[in-house]
């Protein structure tokens, strides 16, 4: 007597394929993980520079973490191989590079007179990145709001080189911030709020030139090149203060914009 809990046979022409995953992968579907890996490992290497003292070379790995940061998204869209893989480590690279390593280089930087004062803000850092970074892939997929692209709060990258002012700062010889942990730990813990908080910062995808203004922002980028590879403590420095002026600016615009969009809607 045949089982009752025994399923049918399957008749032989309608057996079902069993797909096999394929043997190798494309090369090219590789190179956005490869060059994320390359940021998290500068990120790693960071640490290890700043707990020797060797504060300018973990600075300058940060630096290049955030421009490997800004290549791997691209490369992965240009080259049509994005991945749910490569998002989360470019997540896990991003806490390490721009959350972990530069709290761990400020705490060893300027932190000294204080440690267990400052030791709270860096804390307190590390969590609004993790925090930003989650609230970031909680956000993909969703459809983009309405209005021009903006990003809500500082990004990592920005937040990091926020948050390494006061070392770009003694390194350009500007003032020396090494003994001032109170300073320095109120700064760490502002620039952490804004990466939690939902002020508009500026996007890169904002951002159109001129066709008759494209030379001369070529020239500007080999002046760029040149002032990096002569002041470039000076020029970060620069950088973060333009940065956040254009923070309080792109606040101030996306403001007025809230307070017109009622009456143009009449």
């Amino acid at each position: 007597m045949d089982d009752e809990g025994d399923p049918p046979p399957i008749p032989a022409g309608r057996r079902p394929r069993i797909r096999k995953r394929p043997d190798s992968l494309p090369f090219v579907r590789l190179i956005p993980n490869l060059v994320t890996i390359i940021g998290l490992s500068a990120g790693f290497s960071s640490l290890r520079f700043a707990m020797d003292g060797r504060f300018e070379m973990a600075a300058a790995l940060i630096i290049f973490a955030a421009v490997i940061d800004g290549l791997d998204g691209l490369i992965a869209r240009r080259l049509r191989a994005t991945s749910a893989v490569g998002a989360q480590l470019d997540s896990l690279s991003d806490f390490v590079c721009f959350g972990v390593a530069p709290g761990v280089l400020v705490y060893l930087f300027a932190m000294s007179g204080d440690p267990g004062f400052g030791w709270i803000f860096v804390l307190a850092f590390l969590i609004c990145c993790g925090l930003r970074l989650a609230r970031f892939n909680a956000a993909l997929g969703l459809p983009e709001p309405e209005g021009p692209p903006r990003f809500v709060g500082v990004p990592a990258p920005a937040g990091a080189m926020l948050g390494l002012l006061p070392v770009f700062v003694s390194l350009s010889g500007l003032a020396d911030l090494r003994a001032q942990t109170v300073i320095v730990s109120v700064h760490l813990g502002l620039v952490g709020s804004l990466m939690i908080s939902r002020l508009p910062t500026p996007s890169p995808k904002r951002m159109r030139v001129a066709r008759e203004h494209a030379p001369w922002v070529l020239l500007g980028g080999a002046v760029l090149v040149g002032v990096l590879l002569t002041r470039v403590w000076l020029l970060m420095v620069l950088l973060c203060v333009l940065y956040a002026i254009a923070v309080v600016g792109t606040s101030m615009r996306a403001r007025a914009e809230r307070r017109q969009a009622p009456s143009g809607e009449e």
